[in-house]
């Protein structure tokens, strides 16, 4: 009898364990990443640059909702949010609350699937199947039917009336004391809103810094901006991979680019340039999948830095 049932028993125990980690304590257990990214002009003081991404709001998620208003205290010099706010019909107020003193500072924002649509229940195990099928979102799947559809319009009108940069398909500056930051974003490519020939043509002339934007990272978007001659890109989307393994990482991505780059700092090389590619994690799931292991939930403070 023990040697029939023990190895079972204890794999569930530890099973069971582990789910109760990652969704009771990680999920929930909020991170700054700090990074340095050397892309300014020679002269140019250093840029604090907050980046938050996919913060999946849902009614009722109080502790997500202070710790996303405390990051106002890092004093950044613009704050950069890269999409997928909801996860919630009704999550709109709650976010702006939360995001509500990180607007008193100069801003830019593109948007994500989830803040055009509410999320469906799906089976986890499908995003490996995508991966392995090499489809994602819509680029390669049938398209979705029946989605709910989220006020965004809302969040964009907050957004805007703030004075942050809507950057979907588009371009737009921010002065700092002095200094001009061009900004170039496109719409969501998971559900192929990405528009590049809109905005394409490289960094602005005139502006001191040139930055580009994307909700998913998905390679032709990084390949289009890098060969432009964009110094850093950032975007978010992966949740990095949202259920990882120790000492091993993402399993999946939810989008073409490698796991190696799932999260963190990296380099994207194509047409001739390499640019820098920042890649948020971001501080939410999907509320039919609110857990996280090993990748806890993050906003980032990069520190831009003069071009060695």
């Amino acid at each position: 009898m023990r040697a029939r049932y023990g190895v079972p028993l204890a794999l569930t125990a530890v099973g069971a364990a582990g789910l109760t980690y990652a969704a009771g304590f990680e999920v929930r257990s909020f991170r700054l990443r700090r990074v340095t990214v050397p892309v300014l002009p020679r002269g140019m003081r250093p840029l604090r640059v907050l980046q938050v991404s996919d913060i999946h709001m849902v009614s009722g998620q109080r502790k997500k909702q202070r710790w996303l208003q405390s990051l106002a205290g890092l004093r950044p010099d613009f704050v950069v949010n890269t999409g997928d706010n909801l996860s919630d019909t009704e999550g709109v107020p709650e976010t702006l609350d939360a995001l509500g003193p990180l607007m008193e500072f100069p801003g830019a924002y593109v948007f994500g699937s989830n803040d055009y649509y509410g999320p469906k229940l799906r089976n986890p195990a499908r995003y490996l199947v995508e991966r392995v099928r090499g489809r994602h979102g819509l680029n390669g799947n049938a398209p979705v039917t029946g989605a709910v559809h989220n006020p965004w319009e809302d969040l964009r009108d907050a957004f805007d009336a703030a004075g942050w940069v809507g950057l979907s398909n588009s371009r737009g500056r921010l002065k700092l004391d002095g200094i001009e930051i061009a900004l170039t974003g496109l719409d969501d490519p998971h559900i192929k809103r990405d528009r590049y020939a809109e905005v394409a043509g490289g960094p602005e002339s005139g502006a001191d810094l040139s930055l580009a934007v994307v909700h998913a990272p998905y390679l032709r978007s990084l390949d289009a901006f890098t060969a432009d001659g964009y110094p850093l890109v950032l975007a978010g989307h992966t949740h990095g991979g949202q259920l990882c393994i120790p000492f091993y990482g993402a399993l999946v991505t939810n989008c073409d680019i490698d796991p190696d780059r799932v999260k963190g700092l990296s380099t994207h090389t194509a047409g001739g340039h390499t640019s820098f590619l920042h890649v948020s994690a971001g501080c939410g799931t999907n509320r039919y999948t609110p857990v996280r292991f090993a990748c806890p939930p993050e906003a980032t403070l990069l520190t831009l830095t003069e071009r060695g």
